[in-house]
């Protein structure tokens, strides 16, 4: 449960809300922010704030601020609030001179320009403000966004000491954490593993490895004891079931090492575990080790790096700048080329077990990064309680959280290492969004959920997301020691990505061995068309195997995350506009059920569909409702103009619209 409106901070009566254990660190007045804008400097008056866990402007006249009560709004974050881990990059303009800012300054901007990781930008203008008050504001704002920081001295531990005797439990919530042997066993008997697998407690107390969780499930055969062998590593671990009996499972690479007698106890380690997973009644295993042959870590956060500047729009002249190539400059970024290769790996897999009745073992370093994206995919195309709200927020538990995947440092939370930073968890959510804007009515949560959650990485609230593995995250929350530093742990040192080889011992004596028992790639990727194919010829089952389109023109830019704070990229009116198609095809929808229903019954009459009614007027929406509509105020035309002449005016057409429909009721 979220608490706010703990204690409020009063000037000019503008208030600034602060959440339990928040403290304001330094301000300044007489800021001016600008409205996103060209050359025409229009903006609004007020303080510039930095707490302990966020930067927020108040304007003088809050009344000009936020009437619109069909807004979206989120409960945490104000529209002018900017949390210290959303902060991307802060720059300064010396002299109409643009230059990134860190570090101690010797010269201070008149101009404050803050990139967020939501992909906001704000500008701030410190002309008219104190010098005194610019040095502390900036410096300030350097210092706690950038400078790299203590595990204990995050935000989230001060809001979870203030806020834990208010904590209100939703009986609703049903959310499956996997932190016990019962969480485990339910999974298990769901998914009809349990003949073939178990879940151990071997790990309990986190003995054995503090990368795995306290308890998971391994084949049933397997004896506990190999699990201790390696600290875990070079043990299949159990994902997922089908309904064939088939299984996706996953596995980390042994530690290297150069000494002859250690490996060959690894070799002969590897090689037991090899006849444990192919005796009956175990299937085919098929080894897809997505360290050597699949994505790297680097290429995908080279291509997000690309992406994400062509949304990171300062002015209308950039945007226009920009326009003129932005398809090439897409292109180039590689970012859709990504999630067109995860989806498609994912597919494969999910052909081998539902078609070849395969199991699928997953190989990667630490079985963290894109094991949890590919095991996430495949279980959301074969499992369709996965696409409830409930078991899509359980599998996010199950394969990330519990799964081990570093969000601390993958999202850069402590500012310690640049190289680490890998939006992983954004690319699932984006692949995720492409088979929700593909199949809507196969899911129970729409994009703007996936948004919110893409937006929570960076809040620092949700312990969910600010933790390498449950270990870190129970011996944190548990024991608060704020005084303590950060300790890092033996058997969880710091990981680079940038390899120049794979675990040549996992790859040579079990994908050899495996490999014998499958197709070769030629005769996996003939089947993957076959399969790929003739699932998309039939009518969809969307309580069934769901699978994506993956040609070119089908993967498309999310446009609701990455468009939502660009004007020039939303439509005057657009909000009832757009909402008006999805009801329609919604109405189109429901008629051809309608119809499939009269036909098993053997009805001639054809079903007749009402028209819509039309709504109440209500305020103007964005077409990337329900975020608000934004607007430039330039000299310069949002649109280019020649093309709606023929049209009439932009006012007139705006008009009609309003005559048409309205949300109001939606």
């Amino acid at each position: 449960e979220i608490h706010t409106n703990e204690k409020e901070v009063t000037e000019k009566e503008v208030t600034l809300h602060l959440l339990p254990g928040e403290q304001v660190l330094c301000e300044a007045s007489t800021v001016l922010k600008y409205v996103q804008e060209d050359s025409s400097q229009h903006g609004v008056y007020g303080r510039l704030v930095c707490t302990d866990f966020k930067i927020a402007f108040l304007g003088d006249d809050e009344s000009a601020l936020d009437n619109d009560e069909t807004q979206f709004k989120n409960k945490v974050i104000g529209e002018n609030d900017i949390t210290l881990h959303c902060v991307d990059q802060i720059y300064g303009v010396f002299d109409e001179k643009k230059k990134t800012l860190f570090g101690q300054l010797k010269k201070y901007p008149e101009k404050l320009i803050i990139h967020c990781k939501d992909l906001r930008v704000f500008q701030f203008c410190l002309r008219y403000t104190k010098e005194e008050e610019v040095k502390r504001i900036v410096s300030g704002i350097i210092h706690h966004t950038q400078a790299p920081k203590l595990l204990k001295r995050l935000f989230l531990f001060s809001y979870a000491t203030a806020a834990e005797n208010n904590t209100v439990t939703d009986p609703k919530n049903h959310t499956v954490m996997f932190d016990s042997l019962k969480d485990w066993c339910w999974e298990l008997e769901r998914t009809k593993g349990n003949m073939k697998y178990k879940a151990v407690s071997v790990n309990e107390g986190y003995e054995v490895c503090e990368r795995l969780p306290a308890y998971f499930v391994i084949p049933t055969p397997l004896p506990e004891e190999n699990v201790q062998r390696f600290q875990g590593h070079g043990i299949p671990i159990w994902c997922w079931s089908c309904h064939n009996g088939s299984a996706l499972l996953k596995m980390s690479a042994l530690p290297k090492e150069q000494d002859d007698g250690i490996l060959q106890i690894q070799k002969s380690f590897l090689d037991r575990i090899y006849k444990t997973i192919h005796r009956p009644p175990y299937e085919i295993v098929k080894t897809e080790d997505l360290s050597s042959n699949f994505l790297s870590l680097q290429e995908i956060q080279t291509a997000y790096s690309k992406f994400k500047q062509l949304f990171l729009i300062d002015n209308s002249t950039e945007f226009w700048d920009t326009d003129i190539k932005w398809f090439s400059l897409l292109e180039s970024s590689s970012w859709l080329d990504i999630i067109r290769r995860c989806l498609k790996k994912a597919i494969e897999i999910t052909e081998c077990m539902e078609a070849q009745n395969m199991n699928v073992l997953l190989l990667e370093e630490n079985a963290s990064d894109l094991c949890c994206l590919i095991s996430s995919l495949v279980q959301l195309m074969m499992d369709p309680h996965c696409r409830t709200r409930i078991g899509f927020q359980s599998l996010i538990q199950k394969e990330w959280v519990m799964g081990g995947h570093c969000f601390l440092d993958r999202c850069n939370h402590l500012r310690q290492n640049d190289k680490e930073e890998v939006p992983v968890f954004l690319l699932f959510l984006d692949c995720v969004w492409q088979l929700v804007h593909q199949h809507p009515p196969a899911f129970e949560f729409t994009e703007t959920y996936l948004t919110v959650l893409s937006d929570s990485l960076y809040i620092p609230i949700f312990s969910t997301f600010f933790f390498n593995s449950p270990h870190q995250k129970d011996t944190n929350m548990h024991q608060r020691q704020l005084s303590l530093p950060l300790t890092q742990s033996k058997s969880s040192p710091k990981r680079g990505f940038f390899r120049e080889e794979t675990d040549h011992l996992i790859k040579n004596l079990l994908g050899k061995r495996i490999s014998k028992l499958i197709n070769s790639s030629d005769e996996l990727q003939d089947n993957f068309r076959e399969f790929y194919d003739s699932w998309h010829s039939k009518p969809t089952d969307y309580h069934g195997l769901l699978l994506p389109h993956i040609e070119g023109p089908e993967i498309k830019v999310w446009a609701q995350r990455y468009l939502r704070w660009i004007p020039e990229a939303q439509i005057l009116g657009g909000g009832r506009v757009a909402t008006m198609s999805k009801l329609l095809e919604m109405m189109e929808e429901v008629q051809s059920l309608q119809e499939k229903i009269d036909e098993r019954h053997h009805s001639q009459q054809a079903p007749q569909a009402e028209a819509p009614c039309l709504l109440r007027n209500s305020a103007r929406l964005s077409s990337l409702f329900p975020f608000a509509l934004l607007q430039r105020h330039s000299s310069k035309p949002v649109l280019p103009t020649s093309g709606w002449k023929a049209l009439g005016d932009e006012d007139d057409l705006a008009k009609q619209e309003d005559e048409f429909v309205d949300l109001g009721d939606v």
